[in-house]
């Protein structure tokens, strides 16, 4: 597996960053360390959890299998933002809710510092001056190594780096967005941001809840039972079928199907590997259940797809753009 440095700085990930949203929930503990060794055995060092995740139990489990592991060869990235508990201030990025939080990290990652330290998404109610002030205090002190945003609007990311510019602040390192071939509005704004400020990228979500793993075909009239997508239905979330199931996502997903079976990949390949060849991007965020999902995926790592692909594939997802990104990119085709 190849290395990126993450933005503009010195710090090398890898190409794919494994998330640990599923340990503990659709992975169990065993699971999740057979993922994980299997990850690193294929070069990977790169790991992403969050407090909230099955309410700190994946941090607990990457915790636990990191023990007996060199901690110096891990990325170690979390984020806090969620509730954490009941108390008004277990939710938040307030000071007091981000100090408690990253103690609480700590002891369940069981290490004494963390590598990337996200804010999960913008938070109304605390001043940004708050929130960066105490992020920068954690890196001074040791405790984080670079910090990060995830969820944030482009005005929202562009006026965070500004402030901690203009007070000599640890600026953001990192964006974590969601980006791949059926949600490309990332690209408004949030990744010119990244490039011009030198802000890493690492989607969440690239293969969309499975929509681009080849397992959904033009045709079928519900998901199947019991996967993500179905469950997402049922549950409201935001890759559901009722989202999704339109003609857009099926001339993505045929076209997909097309170049995957041109080259000799999996759809799941294509898909992530057509997003590591987006401007801006370091490193997209995998999320499995099983052994056979990591292997799938690991698959997208090693080789590239041609410019002739990524242009299909890039034309076929293309989104109208709304106002006013459509007057300037018409003004900049002048």
């Amino acid at each position: 597996m190849e290395y990126r440095f993450l933005g503009k700085t010195g710090l090398k990930v890898s190409e794919l960053c494994l998330g640990s949203m599923t340990f503990g929930r659709e992975a169990d503990e065993e699971t999740s360390w057979r993922i994980l060794d299997r990850f690193v055995e294929a070069g990977g060092n790169f790991i992403d959890t969050a407090d909230v995740y099955s309410q700190g139990v994946s941090e607990e489990i990457v915790g636990r299998w990191m023990k007996d592991k060199r901690r110096e060869d891990l990325i170690i990235a979390t984020k806090v933002r969620f509730p954490m508990g009941d108390g008004p201030n277990d939710v938040g990025l307030s000071r007091k809710h981000i100090l408690a939080a990253v103690e609480a990290s700590l002891r369940r990652l069981n290490t004494d510092y963390i590598d990337l330290y996200q804010v999960h998404a913008w938070d109304d109610a605390t001043p940004l001056e708050e929130t960066l002030s105490t992020l920068d205090d954690l890196v001074r002190s040791g405790k984080v190594r670079y910090i990060g945003a995830s969820n944030f609007s482009g005005w929202q990311l562009q006026k965070a780096i500004d402030i901690s510019k203009q007070m000599g602040w640890e600026p953001f390192r990192c964006l974590q967005p969601l980006y791949n071939l059926l949600d490309r509005s990332t690209e408004w704004e949030l990744i010119p941001v990244c490039i011009n400020e030198g802000v890493g990228v690492i989607p969440w979500s690239p293969l969309r809840g499975g929509w681009l793993t080849g397992k959904y075909r033009r045709g079928m009239e519900k998901p199947p039972e019991g996967t993500r997508v179905d469950l997402a239905e049922r549950q409201g979330w935001s890759e559901s079928w009722s989202r999704y199931n339109n003609e857009r996502t099926w001339r993505v997903i045929d076209e997909l199907l097309a170049v995957a079976e041109e080259i000799g990949k999996t759809p799941a390949q294509v898909a992530i590997n057509w997003l590591l060849r987006q401007p801006g991007v370091t490193a997209p965020i995998i999320g499995v259940r099983n052994l056979e999902q990591l292997e799938d995926n690991l698959g997208a790592s090693g080789w590239a797809l041609s410019e002739e692909h990524v242009k299909r594939l890039s034309e076929v997802s293309a989104v109208e753009l709304p106002y006013p990104y459509d007057v300037l990119e018409r003004v900049r085709r002048q």
